[in-house]
């Protein structure tokens, strides 16, 4: 056999150990490690956003409004749940749960955010719907349509909700509100501003 011949197998063989090793940490890190590193949760109750928003005249509003110190009140508290729900309506067993567990004793629902921003960062929901009139499907989705609470996937490191990342982890997003990063405001706010960058100091505290 010539030299040609002896150096053709163990450069094949390094080729295949190459694939061999990519696939691997393509699994590991595409599949793998995405799975470990998110944990999954339910909410304390199953909520059922559609019938609310068809039982209430002012819509996601009833819920979702802003304050006269002009703060939005994203996470409804108690008491103004309780304007409706002092006793289960119904004969779903998740609202009498919510009812016995939380109206009755006077404890608030422990609900996981899924939009919660860094502490380092200052969102203005005012600036957003109202000086914007940007509707809030484009960064939360269709979810006055949800009939249940989807699963809570936060990550075990940052403690944050997995809707900050998004899904993918290659960054691709087909819909408005698949992730909510610094990148999706960045191109929302030079679309809608015509290309102009604000300052950081806008956004970050």
């Amino acid at each position: 056999m010539d030299g040609k011949g002896q150096e053709s197998g163990p450069r094949g063989i390094l080729v295949l150990y190459f694939f061999i090793g990519f696939t691997i940490s393509v699994i590991i890190g595409w599949i793998i490690f995405p799975k470990l590193l998110y944990s999954q949760k339910k909410q304390p109750i199953d909520f059922n956003h559609a019938l609310h928003v068809e039982s209430v005249a002012e819509g996601c509003e009833s819920c979702h409004f802003f304050r006269e110190d002009g703060s939005f009140s994203g996470i409804p508290k108690l008491a103004q749940c309780i304007e409706c729900h002092e006793s289960a309506m119904g004969e779903n067993p998740e609202e009498a749960r919510f009812v016995e567990e939380y109206v009755a004793k006077g404890i608030e629902v422990p609900w996981l955010s899924y939009s919660r921003q860094p502490d380092c960062v200052f969102f203005s929901h005012a600036a957003h719907t109202k000086m914007g009139e940007l509707e809030c499907k484009i960064c939360h989705g269709p979810i006055g349509e949800s009939e249940h609470s989807r699963l809570y996937e936060e990550n075990r490191l940052t403690g944050y909700s997995r809707d900050i990342w998004g899904k993918n982890i290659a960054g691709i997003k087909q819909n408005s509100w698949d992730r909510m990063k610094m990148d999706d405001c960045a191109e929302c706010h030079a679309d809608m501003g015509g290309g102009r960058k604000d300052a950081c100091f806008v956004c970050h505290k």
